[in-house]
């Protein structure tokens, strides 16, 4: 397997149960990919998980962590709220996860728009009587019954799903009044991803409220050496520092890797699990594409709108605790003079999370870690870094520095608190994981890259044409998010074993360990990394 985050570390371990033998080469010193963390100070600094879908049991997203040991030992953060919105005059809209208490809220902040309101908290208690996650089958692999069994859960709810699915949430938030509402309902995701329909957010909303949508103790680096740990306890193989620089073929069949270093390494298959155009156009030189790969890794990837955008993170260290008033997640609406001192904003504006409310171990004793993002242009960032680094470093300090008096005028006395702010770019994200343009989610769901995904996992096995001994796994096939990527890893063991005329196994992880943060293992300081990246910002 090529690339150690959650993908390929799925596929190592379902490879593992079904009775491979398997190895995982990564070029970075952390499992995970995105799914990652770094320290600074005794400060942790959590990437990526806001919420993690499959942290309720009876599903099969968790069936999937359980499966991979991601929630071993863990507990779990639940809020009662999705994300608050607030305007430029104060005003603000809490989103609440129960249907009830969100319809009364909303009512109260706008009577005039009872209507849209009561359309959404109606569609909001349908969800939540629905749980529907087939991730454990791959599509091409799924048996009548496990078809007509999705079927009796959809049927009851088509309509329902068909009409949510084709209602854009820009054109549901234009019917408001109000215009907070108007701009708050697209900012339910913290930031508007533009050409979503309310589908998603209704079902992100519905799993939260039933506790599925929570945030693992240990965060996302946490989630990421669980699963290393359970790869391992597997009998699987993981080299770090290990950058594939091709993979190897002879006669149109993979046969193994090559390391930047010249080491080669021979297999029976080969997965890549890591950026999708690096894969097809860098690892293997183009030589195996066709109009599905085209399409994806040519047309799409370069189509406005098709990738998840790009952000922009500032962490920063607190003497002392936050607000107890405020929510764990609010975005913050912008004026158009704020916005512009954002370097590469895509939107007028930011979104401040309490991170230290998510877990503990985020900042030593006394100590708080806020988190702040916003929609950027990879283009912006990786222009600077590559024409003027010290035209890249004053730029982040730009960003340090909005954030600094941004949360110091919404929180008096905490400008003297501030110990640090740590930034990170798109050209972060590009540089240490390989993203195509930094993104974090790779495809936009519901995008025209959707359907075009979804054959590539279903029709063609997550196989590229001509090319045998070889899968691809990760958002790149099977669109963004962490158990999409879980679930790709298990479906090309599902291929392969079915190739093979081999059984596909799968059970449990029985590690009952209370987590701890020590199996964070020792974690690389950013101050360090960013000296060869082009500066962090204190």
């Amino acid at each position: 397997m090529i690339g150690a985050g959650v993908a390929g570390l799925s596929t190592g371990c379902y490879a593992q149960m079904s009775g491979m033998r398997s190895r995982i080469f990564e070029k970075h010193v952390l499992p995970g990919g995105c799914c990652t963390a770094w320290s600074r100070d005794g400060y942790l600094f959590d990437y990526c998980i806001e919420w993690l879908i499959g942290t309720a049991p009876g599903n099969e997203a968790h069936q999937i962590w359980r499966e991979l040991g991601a929630l071993d030992g863990k507990t779990v953060t639940n809020f009662d709220l999705f994300n608050r919105v607030v305007d430029e005059d104060g005003r603000s809209v809490t989103f609440y996860n129960d249907p009830d208490r969100l319809e009364r809220h909303l009512l109260e902040v706008s009577p005039t728009d009872t209507r849209p309101i009561r359309s959404f908290c109606r569609d909001l208690r349908r969800f939540t009587g629905i749980e529907l996650y087939p991730f454990l089958t791959a599509p091409g692999l799924r048996t009548v019954r496990e078809r007509v069994t999705t079927l009796r859960t959809v049927l009851p709810a088509f309509r329902l799903f068909w009409r949510t699915a084709a209602t854009p949430m820009h054109r549901f938030a234009d019917r408001f009044e109000d215009p907070l509402l108007r701009r708050a309902f697209r900012n339910i995701f913290f930031q508007d991803p533009e050409g979503f329909p309310l589908l998603p957010y209704l079902f992100n909303m519905a799993s939260a409220y039933h506790g599925n949508a929570g945030f693992p103790q240990g965060g996302s680096l946490g989630l990421a050496r669980s699963v290393e740990e359970r790869y391992t306890g597997l009998g699987g193989t993981i080299d770090y520092r290990a950058r594939a620089e091709k993979i190897l073929v002879s006669g149109d069949r993979a046969i193994g890797v090559q390391l930047r270093n010249g080491r080669r390494y021979y297999a029976d298959h080969v997965v890549s699990a890591c950026d999708g155009r690096t894969t097809v156009h860098g690892l293997l030189d183009g030589r195996y594409t066709g109009p599905v790969i085209d399409r994806l890794y040519t047309d799409l990837l370069e189509r406005p709108g098709t990738l998840f955008p790009a952000v922009v993170s500032a962490f920063v260290g607190v003497r002392g605790d936050l607000p107890a008033e405020d929510a764990h997640s609010t975005t913050y609406l912008l004026r158009p003079g704020e916005a512009a001192r954002l370097p590469g904003a895509l939107q007028s504006s930011l979104v401040v999370q309490l991170r230290s409310r998510y877990a503990d171990g985020f900042a030593p004793p006394g100590r708080s870690v806020v988190h702040c993002t916003y929609f950027s242009d990879y283009a912006h960032w990786a222009g600077l870094r590559r024409r003027d680094r010290g035209a890249y470093r004053a730029q982040k300090q730009r960003v340090s520095d909005f954030v600094r008096a941004f949360l110091s005028a919404k929180w008096p006395g905490t400008a003297g608190r501030i110990e640090l702010v740590d930034v990170a770019t798109p050209a972060t994200t590009r540089r240490y994981t390989g993203n195509h343009d930094g993104s974090i989610l790779a495809w936009k769901a519901f995008s025209d890259a959707d359907d075009v995904a979804s054959r590539l996992v279903g029709k063609e096995r997550m196989r590229l044409p001509g090319l045998s001994g070889f899968s691809m796994a990760g958002q790149w096939v099977g669109m963004g998010g962490l158990i999409r990527a879980a679930s790709t890893g298990r479906f090309a063991v599902q291929y392969l074993c079915d190739e093979l005329g081999m059984p596909f196994r799968a059970h449990e992880s029985e590690d009952a360990e209370p987590w701890h943060a020590g199996k964070l293992g020792r974690l690389p300081q950013l101050d360090r990394w960013s000296a060869r990246e082009g500066g962090g910002a204190r």
